[in-house]
């Protein structure tokens, strides 16, 4: 049986880790963009960490109810970058490394956390924030995880499409860029297929078990 209250309570810790997720994903891509010659996502106001600038609202739903989500994708303009195809590898690789680093901070946070927790019961101190902050931190390990991961998935237009497409010889990565007009309709066959599911779970449970400890 559905419940509303849990589900309330679920979301309002899930939601600053979802924000936080999809910002630092979009704010690095658009950065390293930035870097490397490409000043398209500051011009238009999207190398910000601001949530709202970078939010889908499917996307961001998506990760409320599934392991998996999106962002509005930073525009980058490729034929900006000083080197192309190598700046292309780095551009895509940022928003999946961004999400990874900010699971290895959230990860040592909630065992920092869990250790000020257990001397704050001992005196009164911290515990009536002791069980949302963990489970923000919790899923925070979880959703960065999960996102990097889901976007290494190499089909255009994910992260790691991009990847592949920069470390295929050209003639061949032209051949593989014109299947991007029909990637989200693939994805989302995947997706509902449960084949995605299937592909990245294994993953998630690995990396996110190694940095929870669990």
């Amino acid at each position: 049986m559905f419940d509303l209250t849990q589900f309330i309570l679920n979301t309002s810790v899930k939601l600053p880790a979802i924000l936080a997720a999809l910002t630092f994903h979009e704010y690095a891509h658009g950065w390293v963009a930035d870097k490397r010659g490409d000043p398209t996502a500051r011009l238009l106001g999207r190398l910000t960490f601001n949530p709202i600038a970078h939010l889908d609202p499917v996307g961001t739903l998506a990760l409320i109810f599934t392991p998996v989500g999106w962002a509005k994708p930073v525009p980058v303009n490729f034929d900006n970058l000083r080197h192309p195809r190598r700046d292309m590898i780095l551009v895509a690789a940022a928003g999946p490394c961004a999400n990874l680093i900010l699971a290895s901070v959230c990860a040592l946070s909630l065992r920092l956390f869990d250790g000020t927790a257990e001397v704050g019961e001992s005196t009164g101190l911290l515990s009536w924030l002791s069980t949302p902050v963990h489970h923000m931190l919790h899923w925070s390990v979880l959703i960065n995880v999960a996102l990097a991961i889901f976007n290494l998935i190499p089909l255009l237009p994910l992260d790691g499409g991009r990847v592949l497409a920069g470390l295929l010889p050209p003639r061949h990565a032209a051949s593989y860029s014109r299947i991007e007009r029909y990637g989200f309709v693939v994805l989302m066959v995947l997706m509902f297929s449960g084949v995605v599911d299937r592909l990245i779970w294994p993953p998630i449970a690995l990396v996110a078990g190694l940095l929870l400890g669990v």
